[in-house]
């Protein structure tokens, strides 16, 4: 469970971070949890944008993002999701 501050320091580095994956109009599947979980075994920090084809209301989105990956929210802001999960090779240091 992440603190406060660990949030903030999260969302400072996902500031500069390009989304690295679109939820669309088909929405979520298992090709997306499986690559999500690949990225976040390697970045530990993910930003993921929700396009405006995506019928699927947003807080819907992020529970399953977060039951489906194991990870945890960080921040949500419009249509951009950041997610965190640690990982065993820890690149990113929490305060």
């Amino acid at each position: 469970m992440l603190n406060g501050k660990q949030k903030r320091y999260l969302r400072s580095l996902a500031v500069n971070e390009k989304a690295i994956f679109q939820i669309g109009k088909e929405g979520m599947n298992l090709n997306l949890y499986t690559s999500l979980k690949e990225a976040l075994k390697a970045r530990e920090l993910v930003k993921i944008s929700v396009l405006k084809a995506c019928e699927t209301d947003m807080n819907e989105i992020v529970i399953d993002l977060c039951a489906n990956t194991g990870a945890e929210l960080v921040q949500v802001i419009g249509r951009s999701v950041v997610l965190y999960k640690r990982s065993k090779d820890r690149k990113i240091v929490l305060p």
